[in-house]
C-alpha cells in the first residue's frame, strides 16, 4: 500500500506534463499548417487601424476579441489543449430585444464575431469542427466582421471594431470567431438572454 501511496502523486503528474505536451503539440502543428493566419485584404493590412462605433440601439455588449501573438505559448489549458486567443464578452446576459454587439480586436491577428443559437443541452466550446478548423454556420442569425462599420466583411483587423445589431429572443447563444483554428483555440463565449 505504501508504494501504491508513493505511485499515485506521480502519475497525476505524468498525466498533466502529458495533456500539457499534447496540448502544445496540437497547438504547434496547428500553427504550422496555417490554422491560425487569417490574410486579409491589402488595404486592411496596416497596423493601428483606429475607428469608434456610432451610437448603437439596444442594449449594447461590448466583445472583446484577442490572441496572444505569434509565437507565444501560456494561457490557460482548455478542453481543446493550450487556449491562446480569447473572445469576451460584457455583460454576458441582456434581456430580449434589439442587441448591438461593439466588437473590439485587442490582438495581432483578424477576427470575427458570429452569433449562433445554442441548443438545448448543448455547452459552448462543443460545436464540431471540420477539416478547415470552422464550425458550421447553419442557423446563424448574424455577425460583426467589418472593419469600422455593421455587418460581415472579411474580419476585423487588429486595433479596430466593427459591430452588428440584431433582434434577439430569449435563449442562450455562442459567440464564435469562426476564423480557422479559432474557434479550437478559445474563441467563443455564452450570451444569455432573458425573457
Amino acid at each position: 500500500m505504501n508504494a501504491d501511496r508513493r505511485r499515485g502523486p506521480w502519475l497525476i503528474i505524468a498525466g498533466a506534463v502529458a495533456a500539457l505536451v499534447l496540448g502544445i503539440a496540437t497547438t504547434m502543428l496547428l500553427a504550422g499548417t496555417g490554422a491560425f493566419r487569417h490574410v486579409a485584404p491589402a488595404v486592411w493590412r496596416a497596423e493601428g487601424v483606429r475607428c469608434s462605433a456610432p451610437a448603437l440601439p439596444g442594449k449594447v455588449v461590448d466583445v472583446t476579441v484577442g490572441d496572444m501573438g505569434p509565437g507565444m505559448m501560456g494561457g490557460t489549458p482548455g478542453r481543446h489543449g493550450m487556449r491562446m486567443m480569447r473572445l469576451v464578452t460584457r455583460p454576458a446576459t441582456v434581456s430580449a430585444g434589439v442587441v448591438s454587439l461593439r466588437v473590439v480586436n485587442t490582438g495581432t491577428t483578424v477576427h470575427e464575431v458570429v452569433v449562433l443559437p445554442l441548443p438545448s443541452g448543448q455547452g459552448i466550446g462543443e460545436r464540431l469542427t471540420g477539416p478547415d478548423g470552422k464550425v458550421s454556420e447553419a442557423g446563424s442569425l448574424g455577425e460583426a466582421s467589418r472593419i469600422c462599420g455593421p455587418g460581415e466583411g472579411h474580419g476585423i483587423a487588429p486595433g479596430a471594431m466593427g459591430w452588428t445589431t440584431l433582434t434577439l429572443r430569449p435563449g442562450r447563444y455562442e459567440l464564435v470567431c469562426n476564423l480557422p483554428g479559432h474557434y479550437l483555440a478559445g474563441m467563443h463565449t455564452e450570451l444569455d438572454v432573458s425573457g
